[in-house]
C-alpha cells in the first residue's frame, strides 16, 4: 500500500518564515482574522482598494480645531490609508494574499531599529505630502528603509508631522468607542516644534519662544539633524506609525466599525483646567521609553471625564500663569527623565 497523501496545500520557506516572524509578536491569531475577514472568499485575497479604507483616517462629517490647525492638515490625512498601503503592501493581479498581507504587517510592526521606524514613518509622511500637494523637501537616497534622508524640513512641515503622529497615537487610545464622528481638538504642540528648531538650526536675529509663530518661520532644518532629534528627544515617535498599524488590524479582525471613535470633545474652557493637556501628556510621553509612557499617555481618554479619577490630570488649586505651567512641565519632564536614567 503506498503512503497516504495528505490534502493539506504545500507551505513554502518564505510563509513558514513570515508566519514565524509575525507569532513572535503575539498578533498571528489576530492577523489570520482580519485576513478572513478583509479577504474575498472567491479569490482567498484582500482586493487593494479595501485596505486604504481600513488604514485611513477619513474627514467625513468630521471638524478639526485647535490653536492653529494648517489649512492642509485635512487633506493631508485624507491620504494616510492610501499611503500606509502603497509603503507596506506589494499587491498581486488578484489583490493581497495571505503572505503579502503577513509580510506588510512584519514590514510596519515586527521588531526593527529605530532609524528604520523612523525611516518608514517619514516615507508614509513624504508619500502623504506628495499626494495632498503639499511641498516637501526630503529625499531618499535609495529605497532602502536604511537609507540616508536629506534636504530639509520647514517648522510647519514638521507641524504637520507631529499632528499627524498625534492623531495616530490617539486614534490607537479610542477604538470601540460608541461615539461617532465629532471635532478633533488637536493640541498646542508648539513647544515640540520649537525644540527642533533650537536644535537644529540658529534662527538669525533671535526669536521670542513665548510669542511665536512656530508655522509662520522660514528657517530650514537639515533632515540629519532632525534625525538626530527625533532620536534623541522623542524616541518614541515612530511607535506612533507602528501602534496604528497594529490597532487597524486589530479593528478589522474584532470588525469593529472603521472610524466609529470621537474626541469626546472636551471644552476649551475643560482643558485648560488640566496642567498635564493632551499635548504636554503626548509629549512628555514621546520620550520615555518604559512603563511611564503608559501612564502619561492615559490623558488619551475619549473625554475629560476620565482624567478627574487620576491625580496626575487633576487641576491644582492653584492661579497658574504660562510660565508657572511651563516650570512645573518641564520639572516633570526632568524627573522622569532622572526616572529613565
Amino acid at each position: 500500500m503506498g503512503a497516504s497523501q495528505s490534502t493539506e496545500p504545500a507551505v513554502s520557506a518564505e510563509q513558514r518564515e513570515a508566519e514565524s516572524v509575525a507569532a513572535s509578536t503575539g498578533t498571528l491569531p489576530l492577523l489570520h482574522k482580519a485576513f478572513s475577514n478583509l479577504s474575498n472568499p472567491q479569490t482567498n485575497a484582500v482586493p487593494f482598494e479595501n485596505l486604504p479604507q481600513c488604514f485611513g483616517f477619513a474627514r467625513e462629517d468630521r471638524t478639526y480645531s485647535g490653536n492653529s490647525v494648517p489649512a492642509s492638515f485635512p487633506v493631508l490625512l485624507d491620504h494616510l490609508g492610501s499611503s500606509i498601503v502603497d509603503q507596506f503592501f506589494v499587491p498581486g493581479k488578484g489583490g493581497i494574499d495571505w503572505l503579502q498581507f503577513v509580510n506588510g504587517f512584519n514590514k510596519c510592526c515586527a521588531r526593527v531599529s529605530a532609524s528604520v521606524s523612523l525611516n518608514m514613518l517619514f516615507r508614509v509622511f513624504a508619500a502623504m505630502a506628495l499626494k495632498a500637494n503639499v511641498p516637501l523637501h526630503l529625499v531618499f537616497e535609495s529605497e532602502d528603509d536604511e537609507c540616508k534622508i536629506n534636504g530639509h524640513l520647514l517648522p510647519s512641515d514638521v507641524l504637520l508631522l507631529l499632528y499627524v503622529c498625534w492623531v495616530m497615537s490617539w486614534d490607537c487610545r479610542n477604538l470601540g468607542n460608541s461615539e461617532r464622528k465629532g471635532n478633533v481638538r488637536l493640541p498646542d504642540l508648539s513647544h515640540l516644534v520649537l525644540s527642533a528648531i533650537t536644535s537644529c538650526s540658529k534662527v538669525e536675529g533671535g526669536f521670542n519662544v513665548w510669542d511665536c509663530d512656530v508655522s509662520s518661520l522660514g528657517v530650514e532644518l537639515p533632515a540629519g539633524k532632525f534625525v538626530t532629534w527625533v532620536m534623541s528627544t522623542v524616541p518614541c515617535l515612530p511607535d506612533c506609525l507602528r501602534q496604528y498599524f497594529h490597532a487597524r488590524i486589530q479593528m478589522a479582525g474584532d470588525q469593529l466599525e472603521y472610524l466609529n471613535s470621537s474626541t469626546g470633545d472636551i471644552s476649551s474652557a475643560a482643558a485648560c483646567d488640566y496642567i498635564l493637556t493632551q499635548g504636554r501628556a503626548w509629549a512628555i510621553s514621546i520620550t520615555q521609553k518604559s512603563t511611564v509612557n503608559d501612564e502619561i499617555s492615559r490623558v488619551f481618554l475619549c473625554s475629560g471625564s476620565g482624567m478627574d479619577k487620576n491625580l496626575l490630570y487633576r487641576f491644582a488649586s492653584l492661579t497658574l500663569n504660562q510660565s508657572h505651567i511651563s516650570v512645573l512641565c518641564f520639572s516633570l519632564w526632568a524627573l522622569l527623565s532622572f526616572q529613565k536614567a
